[in-house]
């Protein structure tokens, strides 16, 4: 699980988290950076899962200036503290993948619920404030569900900070995320992903890759058969 940091005029900005016990090991790795949690003023929430989301509720308890950024339909889940099962597996590797973790007790997919004190440290993007929120972020905001629902993407200059709208390495292929709640969506996502003017996609999940990957491998989202794990 990939977790960014980059400097803007209002300070330090995060994208995503990481899983619920991985805050320590993130904090570890900003110090070697020569960056302080407390000086990470906001974070940009691609989506509410538990890898991007996990110690998001930590993270506002000491960082008492943070605010977060996320999509006007991620609060229902970040409130549930569970990911939902809407959707299914992209192909039949990632199933047996998601199959596996079940097995050694990773299926729940659970991370701490948001407490309703920090209610009013989340920011919700709509249309009528998205401007305004890209020049804070200094970046452009994409919405790409797909994935989930709630999918947002980050454009900064020619990188795109993707979510899970896409990903590198096993067990997806073909740029695909293992689990997707709409085709459809994902593949209009991956449309405006394309049409962007980027060069590069930052993934949740593996290495930064070509955006032209995304045009190659884009007719193999219409031919995914989703497999359900429920």
């Amino acid at each position: 699980m990939n977790t960014y940091v980059y400097h803007t005029s209002v300070g330090y900005i995060m994208v995503d988290t990481g899983y619920e016990h991985s805050l320590s090991s993130v904090e570890k790795k900003l110090n070697k950076q020569g960056i302080k949690l407390s000086e990470i003023n906001y974070v940009f929430l691609t989506h509410a899962h538990d890898d991007h989301a996990g110690f998001l509720n930590e993270l506002l308890g000491k960082n008492v200036g943070l605010k977060v950024i996320v999509s006007d339909k991620a609060m229902q889940t970040l409130k549930c503290g569970q990911n939902s099962f809407k959707g299914g597996c992209s192909t039949a590797f990632a199933w047996i993948f998601c199959r596996l973790m079940g097995l050694v007790g990773k299926s729940e997919h659970r991370f701490p619920s948001i407490e309703e004190r920090y209610d009013d440290r989340f920011i919700e993007v709509t249309m009528e404030n998205k401007s305004e929120l890209e020049t804070l972020l200094e970046g452009e905001i994409l919405f790409t569900p797909g994935h989930t629902s709630d999918s947002i993407s980050l454009k900064l200059g020619n990188i795109i900070f993707c979510g899970d709208a896409a990903m590198n390495g096993l067990p997806s292929s073909k740029r695909l995320i293992i689990w997707i709640e709409n085709t459809a969506d994902l593949e209009k996502s991956w449309e405006r992903l394309i049409s962007a003017d980027a060069e590069t996609i930052c993934p949740a999940h593996g290495k930064p890759f070509p955006k032209s990957d995304l045009a190659r491998y884009k007719g193999a989202i219409s031919k995914i058969k989703l497999r359900k794990l429920k």
